[in-house]
């Protein structure tokens, strides 16, 4: 018996030996490789593939849809291509091999984009260097979970606390930071950026030190995909309660818990809250609904004039001129609203009547029209842009 699994033993460090050995033998594949021209070079091994390219957002700040490049394979069944020139910027990319999509095996950076998973990769300087980690103090980015009693569950967000929360007593502005359709409570930290574009605003003075609640907007979830008592579900990009009120009926709930377990300062004049896509559109609509709470509203890339799918009616969006109109009596400090001018045409006409209505009554807003359409590209600069405005 002893024999036996002494050769076993022999056979086993063998076949781990081979393993290392090709692994260590094996060149390694560098992907992506960002040139010092600011081209970016990609590689894939895959040698009985017929076609493979390379898709994403290759091209720095356009447009809606993704760039696609085809890549040319060598004598070794590895597949290249190299970028033009690409400007500073937080990019995410994958692979089609044969039509199928996957990440690329060689970078161990991805995130998910709703039910997508895409690798990313940064091109430092300008603007990009407000998305890196760098030398500064840092604050810190937590889960906490709330009792919802509108929504009938515990359900969870997410926190950022400036630099030093924990050490001082000093009580902090709020900002509620709300995500699009299909996201949720980790898309701003994710695609978004916004613990590292905080910290190094602050760092720099260029913006307040401040809280930022990142809720869950969809209030059928108890928390993102995998991260709840449902399990690992299948992401999806419409869920129960999407823009039919729910959400902003609720969000007293959310501000209750921010107001009970942090150092905030309980005003208005402390208080902001700003959203992409759809969670413009709930901020239009909470910032409506729950009147002397906001003195700072941000709307990037608004889905205004988006109503759910079923067209369930609900009290939230009920007499919207008469709130319109006291929202402007009661006043407010910045009411700052960001649009590309590619972007869907639905939202696009949907904030140029919004303005127009609000026009017709005198209420006084900021309106910056970019480059671009719906893209992490343009709601990360809008975010930069509207932190350095508020609390001031």
């Amino acid at each position: 018996m002893k024999r036996i699994f002494f050769l076993l033993l022999l056979g086993l460090l063998a076949g781990h030996s081979i393993a290392q050995q090709d692994l260590f033998n094996e060149n390694p594949i560098i992907s992506p490789e960002i040139n010092g021209d600011h081209t970016v070079t990609f590689r894939i091994k895959a040698p009985e593939a017929h076609s493979v390219s390379v898709t994403g957002s290759l091209d720095g700040d356009n447009a809606f849809a993704n760039i696609t490049y085809d890549m040319v394979k060598d004598n070794e069944g590895i597949w290249t291509f190299t970028t033009p020139v690409l400007p500073p910027e937080f990019y995410r990319y994958t692979f089609l091999v044969d039509g199928v999509r996957t990440v690329d095996p060689s970078n161990a950076f991805a995130i998910r984009d709703v039910a997508n998973i895409s690798n990313i990769f940064l091109i430092d300087g300008g603007k990009a260097d407000l998305y890196k980690v760098n030398d500064v103090l840092h604050g810190t980015v937590t889960y906490r979970w709330y009792d919802s009693p509108g929504n009938g569950k515990i359900r969870r967000l997410t926190v950022y606390t400036p630099p030093g929360y924990e050490k001082d007593n000093v009580k902090y502005p709020v900002l509620y930071l709300l995500h699009g359709v299909g996201w949720d409570e980790t898309a701003w930290t994710g695609s978004g950026r916004a613990a590292e574009i905080l910290d190094n605003l602050i760092a720099q003075k260029k913006a307040k030190p401040m809280i930022v609640v990142m809720p869950n907007g969809n209030v059928s979830q108890e928390a993102a995909p995998g991260e709840g008592a449902a399990g690992f579900v299948k992401p999806t990009f419409m869920l129960p309660h999407t823009m039919d009120g729910k959400f902003e009926e609720t969000f007293g709930d959310i501000l209750n818990f921010v107001d009970q377990n942090y150092r905030t300062i309980n005003s208005k004049e402390s208080r902001a809250i700003a959203g992409l896509s759809m969670g413009g559109f709930h901020t239009a609509n909470i910032a409506l609904n729950y009147p002397n709470t906001f003195d700072y509203i941000g709307l990037f890339s608004s889905a205004l004039g988006v109503r759910a799918m079923n067209n369930v009616s609900s009290p939230m969006y009920e007499n919207m001129d008469a709130k319109l109109m006291q929202q402007k009596d009661n006043g407010y400090q910045l009411y700052w609203m960001g649009m590309g001018v590619d972007d869907m045409e639905m939202i696009y006409q949907g904030n140029a009547d919004f303005r127009k209505k609000m026009d017709s009554i005198g209420m006084k807003y900021t309106y910056v029209e970019t480059s671009g359409g719906h893209t992490w590209n343009n709601w990360r600069d809008y975010l930069t842009a509207f932190s350095q405005l508020i609390f001031k």
